[in-house]
């Protein structure tokens, strides 16, 4: 069985830490067993690892995700890339073709599918290898794991499932599927969940050939790169309307272990072992409340029980922790690029942005890059921009020339100069752009590896 980890969405639930680039798998929040924090991300992957049963794991991700997922994994994580986002099935068959002809996965193997943000125990991991023997019992098209409810809940879309359960002493047990019914209000809710009803946790299995079978009556190319050049047609759609429920036949695993979906701030908190992350100090009045601060300010909490302060960069929300999913609605009036982002090097924080009167516009960055790491050797054809070395040592190359570089250093780097920089010791950078238009994307990369750079600086 082949697993998919999808990583995807901006998690504005968890304004303003997340973001469009920094999602909320990627917050490291959580504490392992070395005590150490860690993003959902690297949780499960880790778990994953310790689990071992699984023949392949790859993630499927957005462009703006993969320094992010190769910063907190490893560069040697097997990645399928969206070119645009196009919600699950998009994602979800981008993956099957990339199994299908550059993995060469045969149609009969069984495919399984789930988000990579779930905080959950091991045993769930056996449900999902579970699936496989569901699909080859029962004839299904697809397999779910639906997770019995622990509350009514209005977030959750739910399976409605046969009460006759098949296989259950050979620790397979599974239920054919009646219907569905997508975040229902809490009347609808209460009445699902008598009717035994499971919370759809995104979790669902298939052989391949099913997948490829469906893209083609829809005209969808099953060779992953006539896909990637057409993807851009494809209809934003999840998975579950476009495929799961129109399927003839489909069955569902319950689960009944712990499974808990961390979007919210409420939720988050719950599983966090610290109530102060950053510099903070509440008073013992602040009972149940939480303080996450990135900024090097103290943030002072005094007599706010129930409550989330988190600070960052990009904002700050105080809340209380029952109202604090709301925050997803209020942040859509303040929406602009993200103020701090972490890349497979390290990461930089805009420290101030302004457009001047003749149009030009400035960007002024901090950039640290961890040592050994390196920039990738590139050029911009909208800017220039002034390098100022505040620690650390590295290599700088610029237009094929190599100098060593240290503190105090100032680097003039002009609009189309070739240019990249490799870490020796850890190193921190102020960075002035100047330009008429500033954006992320006005980069032109000639090589990702620093011996992918030797090259061009040894032919100049």
């Amino acid at each position: 069985m082949k697993l998919v980890l999808l990583s995807g969405g901006s998690g504005k639930r968890l304004w303003p830490l997340s973001n469009d680039v920094r999602s909320k798998q990627f917050l490291k929040m959580l504490r392992n067993q070395h005590g150490e924090w860690e993003s959902m991300v690297q949780r499960i992957w880790g778990q994953l690892q310790t689990y071992g049963q699984f023949d392949e794991v790859y993630l499927s991700t957005s462009k703006a995700q993969v320094d992010l997922i190769q910063s907190q994994l490893g560069m040697d994580v097997p990645v399928i890339i969206e070119p645009e986002s196009k919600d699950t099935f998009g994602a979800i068959a981008l993956a099957a073709a990339y199994l299908h002809t550059a993995c060469g996965v045969s149609n009969q193997e069984v495919i399984a599918v789930m988000p990579v943000d779930p905080y959950v125990d091991s045993p769930f991991f056996q449900h999902i290898l579970q699936l496989e023997g569901a699909l080859a019992d029962s004839g299904a098209q697809l397999a779910l794991i639906g997770v019995e409810p622990t509350y009514p809940s209005t977030k959750y879309g739910y399976i409605v499932r046969d009460e006759e359960e098949t296989c259950p002493g050979d620790g397979r047990g599974y239920q054919n599927v009646r219907s569905f019914k997508e975040k229902p209000t809490e009347s609808e809710a209460r009445k699902l969940c008598e009717q035994q009803a499971l919370w759809n946790c995104g979790v669902f299995a298939f052989q391949l050939g099913f997948l490829l079978g469906e893209m083609e009556k829809r005209g969808i190319p099953t060779d992953y790169e006539l896909l990637l050049n057409r993807y851009e047609s494809l209809t934003k759609i999840s998975f579950d309307l476009e495929i799961v429920e129109k399927s003839q036949k489909t069955v569902v695993i319950p689960y009944k272990g712990y499974w808990r979906d961390l979007g919210t701030w409420n939720t988050l908190t719950e599983e966090m072992n610290a109530r102060i992350v950053g510099r903070g100090y509440m008073d013992e009045e602040c009972t149940n409340t939480h303080v996450i601060n990135e900024l090097g300010l103290p943030v002072v909490t005094i007599g706010i029980p129930n409550a989330v302060v988190a600070v960052s960069h990009d904002g700050i929300l105080v809340a209380n922790k029952a109202k604090s999913h709301l925050v997803k609605e209020v942040v859509k009036e303040y929406e602009h690029r993200p103020m701090y982002e972490e890349r497979r090097w390290g990461w930089y924080q805009v420290m101030n942005f302004q457009k001047m009167d003749n149009s030009t516009e400035t960007l002024t960055k901090k950039l640290f890059i961890h040592a050994g790491k390196n920039l990738s050797y590139q050029y911009h054809l909208q800017r220039s921009e002034v390098w100022v070395v505040v620690a650390g040592e590295g290599d700088f190359v610029l237009d094929g020339r190599l100098q060593h570089i240290q503190p105090g250093d100032v680097l003039q780097i002009p609009q189309g100069a070739k240019h990249g920089i490799k870490a020796v010791s850890d190193m921190e950078i102020i960075e002035v752009q100047m330009g008429a238009k500033l954006v992320e994307e006005d980069i032109v990369r000639l090589g990702m590896t620093w011996d992918e750079i030797s090259k061009w600086t040894q032919h100049g």
